[in-house]
């Protein structure tokens, strides 16, 4: 039994596309009633839950007839546009069944890198919750291009749990989990049952999608893990065809992978800032100011750069690179790429000599930095 998970009062719980579609043989009416019944247990429980699910472009291409994953946007946008019909409404009827409201909330990255939206996305998920209604997410595929999009759904599902603060994020899959070696080609493949989300050997053993009606597959579970992480959040990957696996891996069962957040909670401006902002350059630093980034919390000032990559304004996001090519952080600078590599190398008091003018003596203050 996992006191942690017994005890987590705020999940979300991300259903896969092979699962909802039946592995691509239509909508899986069965297994959301299921779902949704499991999911109106946890609420008499007194849990929030918060559902994001895959499967509209899968439903659609059921729809449509459509054997093959389409690649072109348009084509895309259409059969999410038809699959999100049947499936919000297929939610809708199977809560409604058990007296819960739902709502349905699609996002684009685009939703959660403007700050102002982000709030406001936050703000209206925490109201749902509050109000005991069941927020179903998904991504916005009927809009979404290819540079907003967020790729997958895991991702998708890790940067709510962010924004809910969720205790736990419940992956339901058609694998039984993460293993060492690939399973279906190894008989002595043996299942990871718990780890540190943040273990580097986890994407050693992660494979690529096994399917053409999802976009993600292992790895992309374990990059959602790391994210979810940053708020604190215990990632459960397991397989939803299990027998109400939900609740009983919300009693504390162990089923599946458990990844562990390890690590304190991030400020939730510093999770955004790591977690929703597309990177647009890099800061190259001496080892001084990698050390005093990652072991004393400091702000990056110009004189720790030595060389700047990338296209960038002042407040977009840029990496922090140490001398060996890691990611130390991700950070919102205050200098443009023009000015910045004009006053790398140099003590913050020459800045105002150099450009003519000075917005901060820092070039990323600490409040706008987020570690990796």
């Amino acid at each position: 039994m996992d006191e942690r998970l017994a005890g987590a009062g705020r999940w979300v719980v991300k259903i896969g596309s092979a699962l909802l579609t039946n592995d691509g043989a239509g909508l899986n009416i069965e297994g959301i009633a299921d779902w949704a019944e499991q999911i109106a247990t946890l609420q008499e429980q007194g849990r929030d839950v918060v559902v994001v699910s895959s499967g509209a472009v899968a439903a659609g291409m059921s729809r449509l007839g459509w054997r093959r994953r389409p690649h072109a946007i348009p084509e895309l946008q259409a059969a999410a546009a038809v699959g999100q019909m049947r499936l919000i409404n297929a939610y809708e009827r199977f809560f409604q069944s058990h007296g819960l409201h739902s709502a349905q909330i699609l996002l684009t990255h685009e939703d959660l890198t403007d700050r102002r939206r982000y709030l406001n996305a936050r703000s209206t998920l925490r109201t749902l919750l509050a109000h005991r209604a069941i927020p179903v997410v998904n991504e916005n595929d009927t809009v979404a291009t290819t540079e907003i999009r967020f790729g997958d759904n895991d991702t998708l599902a890790a940067l709510v749990a962010n924004l809910v603060e969720a205790d736990a994020l419940l992956i339901l899959t058609d694998q039984e989990g993460l293993f060492d070696k690939n399973p279906s080609v190894h008989d002595d493949a043996t299942l990871i049952a718990e780890a540190d989300a943040t273990d580097p050997m986890l994407l050693e053993y992660a494979g690529e999608a096994a399917s053409e009606l999802s976009q993600g597959g292992m790895r992309t579970k374990i990059l959602a893990a790391r994210k979810a992480a940053r708020s604190g959040t215990h990632t459960i990957i397991a397989n939803g065809r299990e027998e109400n696996l939900i609740l009983r891996v919300a009693a504390g069962e162990h089923l599946g992978t458990r990844l562990r957040a390890s690590r304190p909670p991030v400020a939730a401006r510093k999770q955004w800032i790591g977690s929703h902002l597309k990177q647009k350059g890099k800061l190259w630093l001496d080892a001084g100011a990698a050390h005093a980034l990652r072991r004393e919390g400091r702000s990056l000032l110009p004189v720790g750069v030595v060389k700047v990559e990338g296209a960038f304004r002042r407040g977009d996001l840029v990496g922090c690179v140490a001398p060996d090519g890691g990611m130390v952080a991700l950070g919102l600078v205050n200098y443009n790429s023009d000015d910045a590599r004009r006053i790398i190398g140099k003590g913050s008091e020459q800045i105002e000599a150099i450009l003519g003018y000075v917005n901060e003596e820092e070039m990323i203050h600490r409040d706008n930095l987020s570690l990796v």
